[in-house]
């Protein structure tokens, strides 16, 4: 089995505005991308961020290798409960994932 951070250039987590984050997964090639496509399910996304599966969107992007997965925040950004202004904690979840 891989891991996602073997097949990877990158991958980032951002803000995407008050409501949303975005996790950014940068493949290093096309053969990459294609095997990740198949083998990283929206149901073991979910799982792993501990969301709805029907609160996931997923968009594959392959002129840049790129698999995008969107969610919304458990909080909304900037409010007192919110831990983490710009997202970015949500990528090392995706490290260790197994593909």
């Amino acid at each position: 089995m891989k891991t996602l951070s073997k097949i990877t250039k990158n991958i980032r987590s951002k803000n995407a505005g008050p409501f949303w984050v975005t996790v950014d997964l940068f493949f290093k090639d096309k053969d990459s991308f294609f095997y990740a496509c198949k083998n990283i399910s929206n149901e073991e996304v979910s799982n792993i961020l501990k969301i709805k599966r029907n609160h996931l969107k997923r968009f594959d992007i392959e002129n840049l290798k790129v698999i995008k997965f969107s969610f919304p925040r458990k909080n909304i950004q900037g409010s007192r409960l919110d831990r983490d202004m710009h997202g970015a904690s949500f990528a090392i979840l995706f490290e260790k994932l197994s593909v």
